[in-house]
């Protein structure tokens, strides 16, 4: 099993970025799949999850209205489109495969001006 994430970077408030986590090693099409973050001395959260399907979506709290998950099952791939992005969204954002639980090697995001 292998997730890579790509796509963090420094982006000022307000700003966007899109997240990508290629997966491989399994059957992608067969699994939901989440995002997690952590941020500096916290522990580490759920932001989203998205059924195999892709019909069934779920969102923190703290994002709901901003961030965007989605996935391509024909590329492996599953995305996570983060707008109007706060400093507080400043993490290492993991890609997450469940049963067993596997976990990319994250990617940061900061989020300052």
């Amino acid at each position: 099993v292998q997730l890579v994430e790509s796509g963090g970077g420094l982006v000022q408030p307000g700003g966007s970025l899109r997240l990508s986590c290629a997966a491989s090693g399994f059957t992608f099409s067969s699994y939901s799949m989440s995002w997690y973050r952590q941020a500096p001395g916290k522990e580490r959260e759920p932001v989203a999850f998205i059924s195999s399907g892709g019909g069934s979506i779920k969102y923190a709290d703290s994002v709901k209205g901003r961030f965007t998950i989605s996935r391509d099952n024909g590329k492996n791939t599953v995305y996570l489109q983060m707008n109007n992005l706060k400093p507080e969204d400043t993490a290492v954002y993991y890609c997450v495969k469940p049963a067993p639980d596997f976990w990319g090697q994250g990617t940061q995001v900061t989020v300052s001006s």
